[in-house]
C-alpha cells in the first residue's frame, strides 16, 4: 500500500478534531482522509521540532482507528515507550502546542500524566504497557466500573522480560484487556531474537500455529492484520471492543516511517531526527567541532579489541545509540544485540566474564537502572569483571527526565568491589576504555555524556590509568574545585571568574568515585580553605562519598569548609542541555558563586593559614599532575 505526501497544508477534517470523540461523527471515507491529513501534520511538526518521526508515522492509521473505536479518556489508552504518540497528541487537544514538542516548557516527546487526561500513564522506557494496563483493568473491576483498557506495544518492546511477566499474569487473571502488538520488525535498531523470528513466520503464514505463543499465555490471539488498512482495523477494533471475555492480543503489521519515502528508505526509518526539509528529507545538522563521546568510545573499544580477542560488546537494542554498531562492523562475531532486555544483557555479560571473556556492556545510564538486581546479584556479588560503558550520563536535553542519567554514580558506587570512573573529556574516555579492558579484578564502570566532546587532542590509543588516582589540572591556594565528570570544563571557567576577584583556585579531576583518591583529598583539604565537589549526578553520589571519607578520618574539623554540588533533588524538565544545567546550578557562574559564598563563611583561622604563604606554595609532588597518567 503506497502513500504520498502532499505539500498542500489544508487540513479541513483535522481542523474539526479537538477531542477524540469528534471522530465519532466521521464516516469511513472521512476517517481515511483524516489519516492522510494527520500524516501530513505529523511530518510538518517534526520537520520543525525534530523528534521521533518514523515510529509516529507507522501508527497513523492505528491511532485513528483506536480513537474512532474507543472513547478516551473513559477508555484507557496506554502507549508503550510512547515515542510513537505524536499523532495521539494531535488528536487529543494538543495540536496547537505541537511546535513546542520536546522544548523547554513545551509538550513532552512521550506520554505524560500531568500533560493531558488522555495520557493515563507516562512512559519513555520500554515494555511497561501490559503491566500498567493490567493494573488499570484490575482497578476497574474492583471498583465495578465500565471501560476498556488498550495497550499498544511494539514488537521490540515485547522482547523484554517484563512484557512476558505481565502477559503471564494477565492471561491467568482472565480480565478483559486488549493488547495491540505493533509489529514493524524494528525498535530503534532492527528487532532481534527468537520472538522476532516467530513473528516473521506468522507474517509469512509459515508458523504451525500462528498465535501459539500468545495463546499459551491465555490470550485470545487475532491477526496478523494490515495496520495501515482502516477497512480492516476499524471493524475489527469494534468487534474486540464489544467482547467481554478475557485478554485479547491483536497482531498488527505496520511499517516504520510509512508514507514518507525518505523515512521508509532510511536504515533506521528516521527513528529520531533533527529538524529537516520535508521535500527532500535532508536533516539540519550543525557542523560538529569534535567527535561525539559515543563515537570516541566505539573507536577506543575497537582499538582495544584489535589487541585482545577476548573483548566482546553487548547492547540492549541500542546499537547505534551506544556506538556498538561500529564495533559490530569490525567484529560481528563478538557483538551481541540482545534486544530490549537490559536484565538479560547484564547477566549474559556476567556469564561471559565468568567464562574468561572481557564483556563491555554498553547501556544508557537511564536504561541500566532496569537491571539493578542483576548488577548486584550476578555481577557485584560474584566480583565478575564486567565492564559497564554508561552512555548519556548526566542531563540529556530534549528527551527530558526519563532519559537523564542522574543516578548511576550512587547506585553503582555503593556496591562492594565496584570501580566507578567518569570521563572529563573524550581523551579521558579513551584512557578509561583502556583501563576497563585491563581491569580483571571485579566490575568496573565508566560514564560519559551525550553529544560531542570538547575538542581535545586524542591519543592513538588510551593509556591504562592507575586505579583510584585523580589529577591536578590547575593549581591555586584558597579554593579547591574537585570535579567528577565533564563539569571539569565549567570548573576551569569558574576558576577564571574567581581569579578576576583575586581568589586563587585549584582545579582537580577526580577520575574515580570509587575507589576515592584519598591522598588527593587529604592534600586538597590540608592546603585550601574551601573544597567544592562537582558532579553530574544526584545527591548521594561522589560528593557524599567524599564527605563520608572525610568524616570517618576526622577531617571535617572546620579547617577546610566542604560543599557538594550535585543535580538537584527533583526531575528537571526537558530543555536544551545548557538550560538544564543552568537550572541545576552546575554552570561556571554557579560553581564560582558556590565557592565564593562558601569561602566567606570558612573559619578565619583557616583563611589565615591558606590565603597567604601557604596558598601560593607548590603542592606536594605526590598530587597527580594533569600530564601524569
Amino acid at each position: 500500500m503506497g502513500f504520498s505526501f502532499a505539500n498542500d497544508v489544508a487540513t479541513p477534517l483535522l481542523d474539526q478534531v479537538h477531542v477524540p470523540d469528534d471522530l465519532k461523527s466521521m464516516d469511513h471515507a472521512a476517517l481515511c482522509r483524516l489519516a492522510q491529513e494527520l500524516r501530513g501534520e505529523t511530518l510538518r511538526v517534526v520537520s520543525e521540532t525534530g523528534g521521533h518521526l518514523g515510529s509516529s508515522l507507522g501508527v497513523i492509521e492505528l491511532t485513528v482507528a483506536i480513537h474512532a473505536s474507543f472513547s478516551a479518556p473513559r477508555d484507557t489508552i496506554i502507549w508503550d515507550v510512547s515515542h510513537q504518540c505524536y499523532p495521539h497528541k494531535i488528536l487529543t487537544g494538543r495540536r496547537d502546542r505541537m511546535r513546542s514538542l520536546r522544548k523547554k516548557d513545551g509538550l513532552s516527546g512521550f506520554t505524560r500524566r500531568g500533560e493531558s487526561p488522555f495520557d493515563p500513564f507516562g512512559a519513555a522506557h520500554s515494555s511497561t504497557s501490559i503491566s500498567a494496563g493490567l493494573g488499570f483493568a484490575t482497578a476497574r473491576d474492583l471498583k465495578g466500573q465500565d471501560g476498556h483498557v488498550v495497550c499498544i506495544i511494539g514488537d521490540g518492546a515485547m522482547s523484554a522480560g517484563m512484557a512476558f511477566e505481565a502477559m503471564n499474569n494477565a492471561g491467568a487473571s482472565g480480565r478483559p484487556l486488549i493488547v495491540i502488538l505493533n509489529d514493524n520488525d524494528m525498535s530503534i535498531s532492527a528487532s532481534t531474537g527468537a520472538l522476532n523470528r516467530h513473528l516473521s513466520d506468522v507474517r509469512r503464514n509459515t508458523g504451525t500455529n500462528a498465535g501459539n505463543v500468545f495463546e499459551n499465555f491465555g490470550f485470545d490471539y487475532r491477526g496478523p492484520v494490515d495496520g495501515h488498512d482502516l477497512d480492516v482495523l476499524i471493524p475489527l477494533l469494534a468487534e474486540l471492543r464489544d467482547e467481554k471475555d478475557g485478554p485479547i492480543l491483536l497482531h498488527v503489521v505496520t511499517r516504520k516511517g510509512a508514507g514518507y519515502a525518505p523515512a521508509e528508505a532510511a536504515e533506521d526509518k528516521y527513528h529520531g531526527v533533527n529538524p529537516f526539509d520535508v521535500t527532500t528529507g535532508k536533516q539540519n545538522k550543525t557542523e560538529a567541532k569534535a567527535p561525539s563521546y559515543t563515537r570516541v568510545f566505539a573507536d577506543a573499544l575497537i582499538a582495544e579489541a584489535e589487541k585482545d580477542d577476548r573483548i566482546v560488546a553487548i547492547t540492549a537494542a541500542m546499537a547505534a545509540g551506544t556506538g556498538v554498531d561500529r564495533f559490530g562492523a569490525a567484529f560481528p562475531d563478538r557483538t551481541f544485540d540482545v534486544g530490549i532486555a537490559e536484565q538479560h544483557a547484564v547477566t549474559f555479560a556476567a556469564g561471559l566474564a565468568a567464562a574468561g571473556m572481557k564483556p563491555f556492556c554498553a547501556i544508557y545510564s537511564t536504561f541500566l537502572q532496569r537491571a539493578y538486581d542483576q548488577i548486584v546479584h550476578d555481577v557485584a556479588l560474584q566480583q565478575l569483571p564486567v565492564r559497564f560503558a554508561i552512555d548519556r550520563a548526566g542531563l540529556v536535553g530534549s528527551d527530558g527526565p526519563t532519559h537523564a542519567g542522574a543516578f548511576d554514580i550512587l547506585y553503582l558506587a555503593n556496591l562492594p568491589g565496584f570501580t566507578v570512573m567518569a570521563a572529563s573529556d573524550e581523551a579521558e574516555l579513551m584512557h578509561m576504555v583502556a583501563t576497563a579492558a585491563a581491569h580483571d579484578h571485579g566490575p568496573i564502570a565508566f560514564r560519559y555524556p551525550r553529544g560531542e566532546g570538547t575538542g581535545v587532542p586524542l591519543p592513538i590509543r588510551g593509556d591504562v590509568l592507575p586505579i583510584g588516582r585523580g589529577r591536578i589540572i590547575e593549581q591555586g591556594g584558597q579554593i579547591a574545585l574537585l570535579s567528577f565528570g565533564t563539569r571539569l570544563a565549567d570548573c576551569l571557567k569558574a576558576r577564571r571568574l574567581l581569579a578576576l576577584e583575586g581568589i586563587s583556585v585549584t582545579v582537580a579531576d577526580a577520575r574515580f568515585a570509587k575507589p576515592l583518591d584519598t591522598a588527593l583529598l587529604a592534600e586538597l583539604v590540608d592546603n585550601h580553605s574551601m573544597l567544592v565537589t562537582i558532579e553530574e549526578g544526584a545527591t548521594g553520589g561522589f560528593g557524599a562519598l567524599v564527605l563520608h571519607h572525610l568524616a570517618n578520618r576526622g577531617m571535617l574539623d572546620g579547617r577546610c569548609a566542604v560543599r557538594t554540588l550535585t543535580l538537584p533533588d527533583t526531575f528537571i524538565a526537558q530543555a536544551s542541555p545548557e538550560d538544564m544545567y543552568e537550572e541545576a546550578k552546575l554552570t561556571a557562574r554557579h560553581i564560582a558563586a558556590a565557592a565564593r559564598n562558601g569561602l566567606t563563611v570558612a573559619r578565619p583561622n583557616a583563611d589565615i593559614r591558606r590565603s597567604g604563604r601557604a596558598g601560593q606554595q607548590e603542592l606536594p609532588a605526590r598530587l597527580h599532575r594533569a600530564e601524569d597518567r
